[in-house]
């Protein structure tokens, strides 16, 4: 077979260009197919939608060269986890972490959309092996013994030895392998936008677990712009985005509370529909998935991309090496290595999410009497507390050489 490319990747939102970055730092050739015009993405203006990056993600990007490139960054200084109802303000026990307690530094940072996808995009531009497709999607692929011929949209045919989806939770890559899927809907939708505050926010992330879902704020570079993910029953959700700005503020308002002053709007407004959804196998004949399409998870913790960027340093590392030893890297024997690598870890953190939001998305007394102790114990015992930050912060585990800021 004429192969156009050693590895074919649908699916360039951030962790195809980050899987593109490190599998081209090892001498391969690279294709990412995206549906989206590039530069849209990287030119948008400020709408608020970020992402939290665990310090183990950041040494990701920096060995790839992305993160020099990245405007703005917020470090996360501290992280304050509490119970709470809409107007009554949080429990007196609470869960607090401090980035001072790690010797590493910073447990994450705060990075705009706009801003990382832009890094990603200028990255991809210089680095040589890599070639993207702009505005084009898959929609066939076909397997043999030596490789996966993919067929586009736009009717054009592209040979290669592996094909990567990281094309989300519907993966067609996925559906097209046969690979079946597990999971469930919470009955949850996210709120998602930002908002401007009178006091400085400190780099200080919180989570209010409320009955209705959890409320995310968490800080922006500048010091008092904040990105909010607030999750709410499926019918109220849809009935406050419905809302006008100053009735959408006014849910807002008792939520949030007073501890950064007067609020305002400062972005779009976004919904996202909250379920869990796990591949039932991560590999198949020259097949492998990462990111959401492997695992899409409930955004209680913030852990969606680092768990895809995990897949990434992950499957990186498994090809290359097997490229190195002259091995067929899209063989089955060697993606197996990277499902043993990734899929138990995953399965393990997504459900273990998923508890987190079960024990708390209710107004049980019992239950709230019960976990409001846990927090206050956990927050009493450094030792344990400081476990929980290095889990966060990405550093525990079997870590891939570019979790680690070491390249391959």
């Amino acid at each position: 077979m004429s192969e156009d490319c050693d590895i074919l990747i649908a699916g360039g939102g951030l962790n195809g260009p980050a899987l593109a970055l490190a599998l081209a730092q090892g001498g391969l050739k690279v294709i990412v197919v995206d549906s989206r015009p590039a530069p849209a993405r990287a030119e948008a203006g400020f709408d608020g939608r970020a992402y939290a990056l665990a310090l183990a993600s950041r040494r990701l990007l920096a060995v790839t060269g992305v993160w020099p490139r990245i405007e703005s960054p917020q470090p996360i200084l501290k992280i304050k986890a509490s119970d709470g109802v809409a107007g009554r303000g949080p429990s007196p026990l609470w869960l607090g972490f401090d980035s001072a307690e790690l010797e590493e530094g910073p447990m994450g940072f705060m990075v705009e959309d706009r801003h990382l996808y832009a890094a990603f995009l200028a990255a991809l531009r210089d680095m040589p092996g890599i070639t993207l497709l702009s505005g084009e999607t898959v929609t066939a692929q076909e397997v043999d013994p030596q490789g996966v011929t993919v067929t586009l949209a736009s009717g054009r045919q592209i040979a290669a030895r592996l094909l990567v989806g990281c094309d989300g939770r519907q993966s067609g890559v996925a559906s097209r392998a046969g690979i079946r899927r597990s999971g469930w809907g919470y009955g949850q939708t996210a709120l998602v936008t930002a908002i401007r505050h009178e006091k400085h926010h400190e780099g200080t992330a919180h989570q209010f677990f409320m009955p209705s879902g959890p409320l995310a704020i968490l800080p922006l570079a500048g010091g008092h712009h904040s990105s909010i993910v607030w999750s709410e029953s499926d019918a109220t959700a849809q009935a406050i985005h419905a809302l006008d700005d100053d009735g959408y503020l006014a849910a807002l308002r008792p939520r949030f509370g007073d501890f950064l002053g007067e609020i305002a709007l400062a972005g779009a407004r976004f919904t996202y529909p909250l379920n869990l959804t796990l591949a039932n196998s991560f590999v198949a004949p020259r097949v492998a998935l990462v990111g959401d399409a492997a695992h899409g998870v409930h955004p209680i913790a913030g852990q969606g991309l680092n768990l895809g960027l995990r897949d990434v340093a992950a499957l990186a590392q498994v090809v290359i090496e097997a490229h190195r030893r002259g091995e067929d890297f899209g063989s089955l024997t060697t993606l197996e290595q990277y499902q043993r690598w990734r899929r138990f870890d995953s399965t393990v953190l997504a459900l273990g999410m998923d508890s987190v939001n079960r024990l708390f998305s209710n107004d049980n007394p019992l239950l709230r009497a019960g976990r409001d102790l846990g927090l206050g114990l956990v927050n009493a015992m450094p030792g344990l507390r400081r476990g929980f930050m290095r889990q966060a912060a990405g550093l525990t585990g079997d870590l891939p050489r570019l979790l680690a800021g070491r390249p391959i």
